[in-house]
């Protein structure tokens, strides 16, 4: 990654995954924005970027507490259709953390992953 690419890194500050990759991200003096889907709204275009370039069965974590909490009719109208409108009422959906990078999206954290992101 060039000194003048910059990652960007969505998800919850709370979450015990995405304090482990900002933990990672500094330690290895990758310079990135943070966007909090609990404080600050997410754009139509910017979910449905996501959905165009990521299956949505991996974006759409199905094991956390806000998918188990949603009724069947929702769960099973899933679809790339419906995913902004339901994404937009609930974030937590989104697997964490998702990474924006060199025009690559990355979902979830591991150190190798991140290793072989940002060291080609």
């Amino acid at each position: 990654m060039t000194a003048t690419e910059k990652a960007k890194v969505y998800g919850i500050k709370s979450c015990d995954t995405m304090k482990k990759a900002f933990t990672w991200l500094t330690d290895h003096g990758i310079e990135y924005d943070f966007h909090d889907f609990k404080k600050q709204d997410l754009a139509d275009a910017t979910i449905q970027h996501w959905i165009n370039n990521l299956p949505l069965d991996l974006l759409i974590n199905k094991r956390g507490t806000t998918w188990r909490k949603l009724d069947d009719d929702t769960k099973q109208a899933l679809s790339p259709e419906t995913a902004v409108s339901l994404i937009q009422a609930n974030p937590s959906l989104v697997k964490r953390p998702l990474l924006a990078v060199n025009n690559q999206l990355h979902l979830g954290f591991k150190p190798e992953q991140y290793d072989t992101i940002f060291n080609p």
